[in-house]
């Protein structure tokens, strides 16, 4: 892909919407409409790049309840000819075929990598890559398994979210948990998968989610690991302009600083 002189690429992910509680992820959904709004003057492509939504399961004829400005605005600007492309992420992987019939956004499950003015980007949610974290590596499996999800679309709808709900909010207490902090490179699992990642191909920019940390860390010279952070405590996301994949905050000033080197 060439991008059109003028024209950018954007990348966001962990919204999340749906937490803490209505209200707030109202006024989340509402705060990233206006940011869609405002990339769409200069955007080729949009990348959302997973966990769009805490919860979200699809029955065959049933989508969860709520998100109505967030699709609203998805397919406006679909509508309108910008090319938007989805991830699942670790809460959202039971994303099925509903953005691509009714937005007509493709969802990927893997990663994917995706060469734009001879630079090369892998692109993915990030949950269940590089090294350990062998449990949820086996769960993952057997979630997105068809036997697990035929299994589940037997229960009834208000059950089904509901109890989907409820696990999630077992999990990690993204929206008001206290930052997280950098663990070091050693430490990092998608550092770790980056680089044994550029020991058998070159890629200019990484590029993640998952991990609720905006990141902006070099690999090498020429290769850059970029983690999206997310739209609870940073409001971040990803530009690339053609050359260089800049990491961004929506407001000013930013609410917190990433992490560098």
């Amino acid at each position: 892909m060439t991008l059109p002189e003028g024209k950018k690429v954007y990348f966001a992910s962990d919204f999340h919407l749906g937490i803490p509680d209505r209200a707030t992820s109202i006024e989340r959904e509402r705060r990233i409409c206006r940011w869609l709004d405002e990339i769409s003057a200069d955007a080729a492509l949009l990348f959302l790049v997973g966990d769009l939504f805490d919860t979200w399961f699809e029955y065959r004829n049933v989508v969860p309840r709520g998100y109505t400005r967030f699709m609203g605005k998805l397919a406006e600007l679909s509508d309108k000819g910008l090319q938007i492309e989805a991830f699942t992420g670790n809460h959202d992987l039971w994303m099925l075929d509903y953005f691509g019939q009714e937005l007509n956004i493709p969802v990927h499950h893997s990663p994917i990598i995706r060469e734009i003015n001879g630079k090369k980007l892998f692109i993915a949610h990030g949950d269940g890559l590089g090294p350990g974290d062998h449990g949820y590596k086996v769960l993952k499996k057997v979630l997105r398994s068809p036997l697990s999800q035929w299994i589940y679309r037997r229960v009834h709808p208000d059950t089904g979210v509901g109890l989907a709900g409820w696990f999630s909010r077992l999990g990690p207490k993204h929206a008001d948990a206290p930052l997280k902090e950098f663990l070091g490179p050693e430490k990092e699992m998608l550092v770790q998968f980056c680089l044994e990642t550029l020991k058998t191909q070159h890629i200019d920019f990484f590029v993640f989610g998952h991990r609720h940390i905006a990141i902006d860390y070099s690999l090498s010279q020429n290769s850059k690991y970029v983690n999206l952070g997310d739209w609870i405590q940073y409001d971040s996301y990803g530009e690339f302009d053609g050359k260089e994949l800049h990491l961004k905050f929506y407001g000013n000033p930013p609410r917190y600083k990433p992490k560098t080197r």
